[in-house]
């Protein structure tokens, strides 16, 4: 049976994280500054450290792996592969040189050991694509729906491809914030169980959430929030089988009272990940951590 949500992640510990130029012009959220790099790295291990405990704490299961010089953005790991249930893995093209770089024969072989069909799009960056995994599609997987944000990191050719192999239907969209388009759809929607939250003011095409609303009650949250990184959240599976909604700090701090009276009905507690430098230079939060391992 297909579930939508799981208790095992993969997260990576950075060893050389800062703001990456050469995703600069896509992410809009990302920052630098005259701060060193290594004083950047060492924050963001703690940070990293402290959310992965917390995680644990709450019954997550969590495989945790060393990232490599010259790849600031592998704390990232969610881009690289997608796992999915009959024992299927996928494996993306980045759009970045050092964000390809990623993907490490060695995570790739240890990850293979539990899955034994195996696809590879990741040959399609030599034609100028990419489709970076399930921050590039939003995945409703008990529904087979993939939700795409139109991107120089989300190619729609490909996403169709990647919907006529995996049996899903592709629902791909416009965003617009700050002048670009949102460069991954997880930054501005997620999609839990029984819930899934969106922000309706960065998107031109409304029957999205029309679809949302097909299979799923649907949380509303606005563009400031988005860029809190509200909408960059996980639903996962803990202790005794609880359902959990993850987001970075940031961004549980933006939800209104009545939003959050709203998810109390649905999770049994959101977790919350205190990532304010991994946030402000790296411009992705607490769900791009996460790798999900089903």
């Amino acid at each position: 049976m297909t579930k939508q949500s799981t208790n095992h992640i993969m997260m990576l510990e950075p060893v050389d994280f800062h703001e990456n130029p050469q995703t600069r012009d896509t992410n809009a959220y990302q920052h630098t500054d005259k701060k060193s790099e290594s004083d950047i790295n060492a924050q963001a291990v703690k940070e990293f450290r402290a959310f992965r405990d917390t995680l644990v704490d709450h019954g997550v299961v969590v495989t945790t792996v060393k990232g490599q010089k010259g790849c600031p953005d592998d704390i990232f790991c969610n881009n690289i592969v997608s796992t999915h249930d009959q024992r299927r893995m996928v494996i993306y093209p980045m759009l970045a040189e050092n964000r390809a770089k990623e993907r490490r024969a060695d995570i790739l072989d240890v990850i293979r050991k539990s899955y034994t069909d195996v696809m590879d799009f990741s040959a399609h960056r030599q034609h100028g694509k990419a489709l970076e995994s399930t921050g590039a599609l939003c995945m409703d997987r008990v529904n087979k729906i993939a939700y795409m944000s139109r991107s120089a990191r989300s190619d729609e050719d490909l996403a169709r491809l990647w919907c006529k192999t995996m049996g899903y239907t592709l629902i791909p969209f416009d965003t617009k914030h700050k002048g670009k388009s949102v460069y991954h759809t997880d930054v501005m929607m997620w999609i839990g169980t029984n819930v899934a939250g969106i922000c309706p003011e960065v998107v031109a095409d409304k029957s999205v959430i029309q679809s949302l609303r097909k299979h799923h009650e649907v949380i509303e949250f606005s563009a400031d929030q988005m860029e809190a990184f509200c909408g960059n959240a996980l639903e996962v599976i803990g202790t005794e089988g609880h359902r959990m909604l993850v987001m970075s700090s940031a961004g549980a701090k933006t939800l209104t009272s009545a939003q959050k009276k709203f998810l109390g009905q649905h999770f049994k507690t959101i977790i919350e990940a205190d990532i304010p430098t991994i946030e402000y230079y790296g411009g992705g939060s607490a769900r791009c951590m996460l790798l999900e391992l089903f």
